[in-house]
C-alpha cells in the first residue's frame, strides 16, 4: 500500500498522541559489558536487570581501599547509557581511583521518569556501599560525578531525605564529594525542563529540584559550567553555589566564558579542548585538597 504524505503524517501525528513518537528519543541499545569494565548487576526489578561497569587502576587489589569515582551519564533523563559516561571512569582509574559508571533507567530504553533516574541512581550507591571490600574501594573516599541530567542524578546521591520516585529510602552513607558538569540541579519552571518534564506536575517538578530538597549541610562539591549555556542555565549553578556557600558548604564554581552546554565537545574546537584538560586538572586538584587523593 503506498501511503501519501499526508497519510504518513497522519500516522505520525496519531503515534505521537500515543506516546509512540518521541522527537528526542533515541533508539539506544543497553550495554551488557563495556570493554575495559566488569559489569555487575546492581538492581532487578522484574525482568530488568540494571548495571554498572567498574574500571580498576593499575596494581589494583581488594585489600587496596581505593578512592572511588561514581559517574553517571546525562541525556536529560530521556537518552543516554554508561558508555558516554565510562570514558570518566577510565580516566580516574587512570588516577588510581575504582572507576564506576552505573546505569539508570531512561525514558527512550525504559518508560522511566526522572524519579526513576534518581531512584536508581542511589540503588547504585547503596549496591556499591555494600560491595566495597570486594570492589576494593574506601567508602569514606566516595566521589560522586555526573554531566548535565547525570548530575541532577549525583546530586541526589547526597541528599539525605527518601527520594521523590518508588523504593528510594534515605543513604546510609553518603559521597565524600560531588563533581558535577552543568548539571541539573533546579527542576522547576526556573530550571531545566520545568513541570513540563513532568507530566504538568508542579509539585512533581518541585520534589525533585535539588536545592529545594537538599538539606543545609551537604558533602564539599565543585561544580563545573559554561556561562553560555542554552541547555541548563549557568544561573541556576550560580544560584546553587551561592546558596550552599551561604548555609556553610564547601561549593566551588568554575566558569568557562564563552562555552555552552558540555562544553568539553568537539563543537568548540579547540576551546573545547582546553576546557576539558582545565576540568579535570580543576577536579584533580579539588579532590586533592580534600585528601582523596594524595597521601592515601
Amino acid at each position: 500500500m503506498r501511503l501519501t504524505s499526508f497519510s504518513i503524517l497522519a500516522v505520525l501525528t496519531l503515534l505521537s498522541m500515543h506516546g509512540a513518537v518521541e522527537a528526542d528519543d533515541k533508539h539506544e541499545i543497553t550495554p551488557l559489558s563495556i570493554p575495559g569494565s566488569e559489569p555487575h548487576v546492581f538492581r532487578k526489578m522484574g525482568d530488568v536487570e540494571l548495571r554498572l561497569h567498574v574500571v580498576k587502576p593499575k596494581g589494583w587489589t581488594p585489600e587496596g581501599r581505593r578512592p572511588c569515582m561514581v559517574s553517571f551519564f546525562g541525556g536529560g533523563w530521556i537518552n543516554g547509557t554508561p558508555e558516554s559516561s565510562i570514558r570518566w571512569s577510565q580516566w580516574a582509574a587512570s588516577q588510581g581511583l575504582v572507576g564506576i559508571a552505573p546505569d539508570y533507567r531512561t525514558r527512550s530504553r525504559f518508560k522511566a521518569v526522572p524519579e526513576d533516574c534518581v531512584s536508581d541512581g542511589r540503588a547504585a550507591m547503596r549496591w556499591i556501599v555494600a560491595h566495597a571490600s570486594e570492589l576494593g574501594i574506601d567508602t569514606n573516599k566516595l566521589v560522586v560525578s555526573g554531566g548535565s541530567a547525570g548530575g541532577h542524578v549525583a546530586a541526589w546521591t547526597a541528599i539525605t531525605k527518601p527520594g521523590p520516585g518508588k523504593d528510594d529510602p534515605a543513604p546510609t552513607i553518603l559521597p565524600a564529594a560531588l563533581v558535577l558538569l552543568y548539571p541539573v540541579t533546579d527542576t522547576k519552571a526556573s530550571g531545566y525542563g520545568g513541570p513540563k518534564r513532568f507530566n504538568n506536575s508542579v509539585e512533581r517538578a518541585l520534589a525533585c529540584s535539588v536545592p529545594d530538597q537538599m538539606q543545609a549541610h551537604v558533602p564539599p562539591m565543585i561544580i563545573l559550567h559554561g556561562d553560555a549555556d542554552k541547555t541548563v542555565p549557568y544561573a541556576n549553578s550560580v544560584a546553587m553555589r551561592d546558596k550552599l556557600v551561604a548555609e556553610g558548604n564547601r561549593c566551588e564554581l568554575v566558569t568557562f566564558a564563552g562555552l555552552g552546554h558540555s562544553y568539553t565537545s568537539s563543537q568548540f574546537g579547540s576551546a573545547g579542548k582546553a576546557a576539558d584538560v582545565k576540568t579535570k586538572a580543576d577536579i584533580l586538584a579539588f579532590l586533592t585538597s580534600l585528601g582523596i587523593l594524595g597521601g592515601q
